[in-house]
């Protein structure tokens, strides 16, 4: 009889990461490290498990679109020959890369063949091949298209993904109709989309889970931002993602990574629990 085991995976499984800067971490004694570092750890157990990852960033220097590339580069490289090639997916929204110059576009994507897709999207979220984008000229978008564009990207990369991790996220100074990680959330609370909440790292995410009756309220606490009382329609059991209350409270408050990333990959492999959503997915197109 055959003794070996069998190697879990999430192969077939694409999940959509929402991580931004905030003004918290210094209030909870943490610094942009932290943060970082929760990032990476997730992102690399995903990877080890042939899980797609979707990201919607916009290519600064040293932001986290380029530590989410230099940490596929490094497992590709590790990972040399495997028949699974690890994947990762950059949307840029409309008003993102119309501002950018075409050459460096062009060159962006050439640095990251092989580790990852840059997918820029038309201002209703449809995909742009790249020698379109080329053939337009870049120009300052209106903050009527930054609202529109953005909004169209979460909603092409809810419809791509199949589960949703939130962590970090400014709430104030931001682009678009709402803070973005809180507009990605309430997409994915809408349709029943898995969510995970890992608010101990301040931000826009522990505004959420405090608003969901996960965390309680605490001194850092800033003003409320655009349409967050839209999260007190959902308690804190709408977020579908396998584990239970107790697990998810723990989950909205923990600081220490490997915690975090135990909880999120225990949620993750309850496979029913992503089936039943694929069938929720198909009654919501996408937006184009």
């Amino acid at each position: 009889m055959n003794t070996t085991p069998t190697k879990k995976t999430l192969r077939g499984l694409t999940v959509a990461i929402s991580i931004s800067d905030n003004d918290d971490l210094a209030a909870l004694g943490l610094t942009a490290a932290h943060l970082e570092d929760a990032m990476t750890e997730i992102a690399r157990h995903l990877l080890a498990l042939d899980t797609k990852l979707v990201y919607g960033g916009d290519l600064r220097e040293k932001g986290f679109s380029q530590l989410l590339f230099e940490l596929v580069a490094r497992y590709c490289r590790e990972n040399e020959g495997d028949d699974a090639t690890p994947a990762v997916v950059n949307y840029l929204a409309w008003p993102v890369h119309m501002r950018m110059e075409a050459t460096k576009l062009e060159k962006f994507q050439a640095d990251l063949t092989g580790i990852a897709e840059l997918q820029c999207l038309a201002i209703d979220g449809a995909p742009l091949a790249l020698a379109q984008r080329l053939s337009l000229a870049s120009y300052e978008p209106s903050e009527q298209e930054w609202a529109d564009g953005l909004t169209a990207m979460r909603q092409t990369m809810r419809q791509a993904s199949q589960a949703r991790i939130v962590l970090g996220g400014r709430v104030r100074n931001y682009k678009g109709a709402m803070p973005g990680i809180a507009e990605e959330a309430l997409l994915s609370l809408q349709v029943q989309q898995p969510l995970f909440v890992l608010g101990g790292f301040g931000g826009c995410a522990r505004d959420i889970a405090q608003t969901m009756g996960l965390v309680p309220a605490w001194a850092g606490s800033g003003p409320d931002w655009a349409q967050r009382d839209a999260f007190l329609a959902f308690g804190s059991d709408a977020l579908e993602n396998g584990l239970t209350l107790a697990e998810n409270r723990l989950l909205a408050r923990t600081v220490h990574v490997d915690q975090a990333v135990m909880l999120v990959l225990k949620g993750l492999l309850e496979r029913p629990m992503l089936e039943e959503y694929d069938d929720v997915r198909k009654k919501f197109p996408p937006p184009h």
